[in-house]
């Protein structure tokens, strides 16, 4: 059963919330109540046509498009997000890519290039700290939160390359960090999946995700909204939680 929130007062920020887990979050939220501003690339079909969906519902809903991975657009998306919504209580860094659509193991060093390294921490590690340094007074002044969302491919597992792990690494240092920065205002957590099953650029084939289920305890791959049920938890209800990343693996990392 999913947890219900009242959260007629929240105004909330997902970034990458066109698809997969920041759609999720998105979709729930705003039907538990929240104003939601979805992030996404510009021209990205896929976001535009759910952000419509969602506003046809009705759902308190709008969009504000731009590259977390540039520091002018991730600035001005903040903005424009701030506009729209009439401030922040809660900041979802969502937005994340492999940088790769098939996975590259730790011995296969010739495949880590120079322009994977660049596009996944752009991405992955600074978009979360531009998008949190850009939200942070809006946040302050609401005593509202931010979730980031990490991997465990940042926290001992192998994710779709080295360069992603490390990445994702960066980010649970930089929760922590940022937890101690906007205290006592804001809290900062992160979620850090396993294996999802979700609209990703790394194609997964259908050994790799039995081998998957088969390893975990709970012999289950995550969905999006088993994702953001731990957002929703951590952005609403945690209210003595921060600097912490829960691990949502089904006990694969057991």
């Amino acid at each position: 059963m999913q947890a219900q929130y009242a959260l007629a007062e929240q105004k909330v920020l997902v970034t990458g919330g066109g698809s997969g887990i920041g759609l999720a979050t998105a979709t729930r939220m705003a039907q538990q109540g929240a104003d939601v501003c979805i992030n996404h690339l510009a021209h990205d079909v896929r976001a535009e046509v759910a952000v419509k969906h969602l506003q046809e519902q009705g759902l308190s809903v709008f969009a504000s498009p731009g590259d977390v991975g540039h520091p002018d657009h991730a600035r001005a998306m903040v903005d424009r997000a701030l506009q729209q919504l009439g401030g922040m209580t809660l900041l979802v860094n969502n937005a994340g890519t492999p940088g790769t659509t098939k996975k590259i193991e730790p011995r296969d060093l010739d495949l880590v290039d120079e322009t994977l390294w660049h596009t996944v921490l752009e991405v992955n590690l600074l978009g979360v700290f531009r998008c949190s340094k850009a939200a942070a007074p809006a946040l302050t002044a609401s005593q509202g939160a931010i979730v980031n969302i990490a991997s465990t491919a940042g926290m001992g597992q192998v994710g779709s390359s080295m360069a992603y792990g490390a990445s994702k690494a960066g980010v649970v240092n930089l929760t922590q960090n940022l937890a101690r920065a906007l205290a006592p205002h804001v809290r900062v957590n992160g979620v850090a999946p396993g294996a999802v099953d979700s609209t990703w650029m790394v194609e997964w084939t259908p050994e790799q995700k039995q081998f998957s289920i088969d390893k975990s305890l709970l012999k289950r791959r995550a969905t999006p909204d088993d994702i953001a049920d731990i957002v929703m938890f951590l952005g609403f209800s945690a209210h003595m939680v921060t600097g912490q990343i829960i691990i949502a693996d089904a006990g694969r990392g057991l």
